[in-house]
């Protein structure tokens, strides 16, 4: 299907989204934080990222205001994936470039639903 970045720094959230997209035939690469996460968009380009907020070095929402606004990426969607949940959180997300933004814990089906959407594919 599409290759998918996950930038996100918890091994625990990394397998369980890793998961899903694999038993729905997607391939994945991993970033452990925000400047792994633009090398490896600038090197791999992937189909869609997958965007923590809380990371180390760049945020989520630097890494994607950056990837939103660079000629090169601009058009690779982003879905943030985060624990921060408030709507002040989501808005911010979405001004930074952001496609979609989902509130960890995200079920199979809300996240394969967007993915879908947002490339265009049939769930």
């Amino acid at each position: 299907m599409a290759l998918i970045l996950i930038a996100d720094d918890s091994p625990t959230e990394v397998y369980v989204l890793k998961k899903i997209l694999e038993k729905h035939d997607h391939q994945v690469i991993i970033a452990d934080d925000g400047e792994q996460a633009m090398e490896l968009t600038h090197s791999k380009h992937p189909a869609l990222i997958l965007m923590d907020v809380v990371m180390p070095k760049l945020n989520g929402f630097q890494a994607t205001r950056r990837l939103s606004k660079d000629p090169a990426t601009q058009n690779i969607p982003i879905i943030i994936v985060s624990s921060k949940n408030q709507e002040t959180d989501r808005l911010w997300g979405l001004r930074q470039g952001a496609k979609g933004y989902l509130s960890k814990p995200v079920t199979e089906e809300q996240l394969i639903t967007e993915i879908n959407n947002l490339l265009g594919l049939s769930s």
